[in-house]
C-alpha cells in the first residue's frame, strides 16, 4: 500500500502547518509495519526560530511525525465496521526517546512504525526515524483510540 499527501488527509485530521507526514511508502499486508516520508524543507515554520542561524528540526517534531506514521498504521487495523465510526487517536505516552542525529532542511525522514499490541484502546509500537540509513531518533509510542 502507497499513499500520496491526500490520501494521508483523508486517514488523518492534522493539516499544515502540523500535519508532518509526506507519503506511505508502505504498509506490510498484515497491518504491523508502515513506513512512511517526512521532507524536511528550510520553509517549515519552526525554523525561523529554531535555531535562525542552524536550523535543526525540533525533537518533538520528529516525535510528533513518528507518532503520525504510527496512528496512520493504527486507522489501518481498524475493523470496517471500527472504519465508519468518528475515532482519534491520542498521544498516550512515550517511552525510551533516544536522539542520535540532528535532521536538518534537506533531510529525508524515514519513518517505520512497527506494531507490538493494542489493549483496552491503548495501541503500542515502536518507531525508528532514519536519515540517510542512520538513526535519527527511536522510541516507543502509545496512542488511544477515542471517539469524537
Amino acid at each position: 500500500m502507497k499513499y500520496d499527501i491526500n490520501d494521508i488527509m483523508k486517514i488523518l485530521p492534522h493539516r499544515y502547518p502540523f500535519l508532518l507526514v509526506d507519503r506511505i511508502e508502505s504498509i506490510n499486508e498484515d497491518k504491523t509495519v508502515c513506513v512512511a516520508i517526512k521532507n524536511v524543507t528550510a520553509n517549515e515554520p519552526q525554523f525561523t526560530g529554531h535555531f535562525p542561524s542552524v536550523p535543526v528540526m525540533p525533537g518533538v517534531l520528529i516525535i510528533e511525525a513518528m507518532a503520525q506514521c504510527g496512528a496512520i498504521l493504527a486507522l489501518e487495523r481498524l475493523a470496517p465496521e471500527e472504519k465508519q465510526q468518528d475515532v482519534l487517536f491520542f498521544f498516550a505516552g512515550i517511552d525510551n526517546a533516544r536522539f542520535k542525529r540532528v535532521v536538518v532542511p534537506g533531510d529525508q525522514l524515514r519513518i517505520e512504525a512497527t506494531y507490538l499490541r493494542d489493549r483496552g484502546g491503548i495501541g503500542k509500537f515502536d518507531v525508528v526515524a532514519t536519515v540517510d540509513g542512520q538513526v535519527a531518533c527511536s522510541a516507543t509510542l502509545m496512542c488511544a483510540r477515542r471517539p469524537v
